[in-house]
């Protein structure tokens, strides 16, 4: 009797054990599922920003040029998918020659465990160079885009990301670039830069010392796309933990949510401030400013720090659209170059002043506010000579940009024979295919009205 209960003791004994040892083996592929699951969904999420981006381009530009936005957009994201499949994703993960450049992994050869992170990942190079679409809208040809697209997401965009979240000299020194404001934003900023400096403002944007206002043709639109885009940078940053981290997680969506916030509140009054009303079109890119802002330090910083780097560059946007539209005459109608550039490159100094670790304000040390600045410059000149150089190839062949008739005439015409609206499309049509002085007195009307600023002191965008 004695031997049934001890032998009736050890067995129970045992149970807890064995079914802790089974627990223990299936909790490791159930956490990876999580965060596969988690990446996947942030993956979805910035690939709805292409949704927003097209929302702003399209209501932040002419009604006439609507359609050609819609296709530079839906466009991008398609060949940006195949090339970083055959080419980007090596050069920017593969194995480090020198940390430069990858060298293996290209057709995710040898890489199928990396099948998930490369779909993240895809959709970062996609936004990269959509932001250079909305600086170049409305006058450049939609062949040439297209083939400075696959410069920037199969070559100069991989390699940017290699230098800084690959095994990269810029990674080494410890440069941080937690979501992107330098490797995704600052380098489509400067590749549509150099690109605008070579197609030139648009028709009737300036007449000698005079600087016109074109405004956009649907605000509510755009504004909708701040939202989606608003929405889809949870993914943005969120995604970049690359795992379902709950202490992470919570802290990165937070100070985007802040630095967002606090962006809107900081452009909205100084627009008052500075022009006595709230512009709506700043405002909107205010957004934007403490989004851009705010992704290379949001799992760096605190929550006040996302505060005051969403006001600064909310104030900082202001500036700087002023700057490049009414002093430097940089054509940008969506205002990409100072949302994505200017901002991303404060979003990535930002990170040597208010980061936990390493931040002046907390160490007293300017080493890493000094990587920092070494890291943005380092990003400019290489984007901006090899852009320069992808579109000295490009224009050898003939210009970028398209002739003066289709750029009044608008490019859904002269691009894709159609337009957005059925109504602008059937009184063009009509008007057009009239032969004679009538057919040529409406081009030379459209292009008076071209030149003409509109006299409602809006803001330019």
């Amino acid at each position: 009797m004695v031997k049934k209960v001890l032998s009736l003791i050890i067995g129970l004994s045992l149970i807890p054990t064995v079914s802790f040892a089974a627990t223990s083996n299936e909790i490791a592929p159930l956490i990876s599922s999580i965060d596969m699951v988690w990446m996947m969904l942030g993956a979805f999420l910035v690939f709805f920003m292409h949704a927003g981006f097209a929302m702003v381009e399209t209501g932040f530009t002419r009604s006439k040029n609507a359609l050609n936005i819609l296709m530079k957009n839906m466009m991008t994201i398609a060949i940006a998918s195949v090339l970083y499949f055959l080419i980007g994703f090596g050069l920017m993960f593969g194995d480090s020659l020198g940390g430069f450049i990858g060298t293996s992994g290209f057709l995710l050869t040898g890489q199928t465990d990396q099948i998930g992170f490369f779909v993240f990942q895809a959709m970062f190079a996609a936004t990269c160079a959509t932001i250079i679409s909305g600086a170049v809208a409305e006058r450049i040809k939609l062949s040439s885009y297209l083939i400075l697209t696959i410069f920037m997401t199969g070559i100069i965009y991989p390699i940017v990301g290699h230098w800084i979240w690959g095994d990269g000299w810029l990674a080494a020194l410890g440069f941080v670039d937690f979501a992107g404001s330098s490797v995704v934003h600052l380098t489509g900023a400067v590749g549509g830069l150099i690109t605008v400096l070579v197609l030139g403002p648009r028709i009737g944007k300036y007449a000698k010392t005079k600087v016109n206002v074109i405004p956009g043709h649907n605000i509510p639109i755009g504004a909708l796309g701040v939202f989606i885009l608003w929405f889809g940078w949870f993914g943005f940053n969120g995604g970049s933990t690359l795992a379902a981290d709950p202490t992470l997680i919570p802290s990165v969506i937070a100070t985007t949510l802040l630095s967002a916030s606090a962006g809107i509140v900081a452009s909205a009054l100084y627009s008052h401030i500075k022009f006595n009303r709230i512009d709506a079109t700043l405002t909107l890119n205010g957004a934007l400013a403490g989004l851009v802002g705010i992704t290379a330090g949001t799992a760096n910083v605190t929550p006040i720090g996302a505060i005051f780097i969403g006001l600064i560059a909310g104030i900082i946007l202001v500036e700087a659209v002023q700057l490049l539209d009414r002093v430097l005459k940089i054509d940008d109608p969506v205002g990409a170059i100072t949302v994505h550039g200017i901002c991303g490159i404060w979003g990535t100094i930002a990170v040597g002043l208010f980061a936990v670790e390493g931040g002046l304000f907390y160490t007293g040390s300017f080493e890493l506010l000094g990587i920092q600045a070494l890291g943005v410059i380092s990003v400019i000149l290489w984007t901006l000579v090899t852009t320069a150089a992808a579109l000295f190839i490009i224009t050898s062949t003939g210009s970028i940009r398209v002739s003066r008739e289709d750029e009044i005439a608008g490019l859904d015409f002269s691009e894709h024979g159609s337009s957005a609206y059925e109504a602008t499309n059937s009184i063009y049509n009509e008007n057009l295919d009239m032969k004679g002085e009538f057919g040529i007195g409406l081009l030379k009307r459209l292009d008076r009205l071209d030149q003409k600023s509109p006299d409602s002191g809006e803001q330019p965008s």
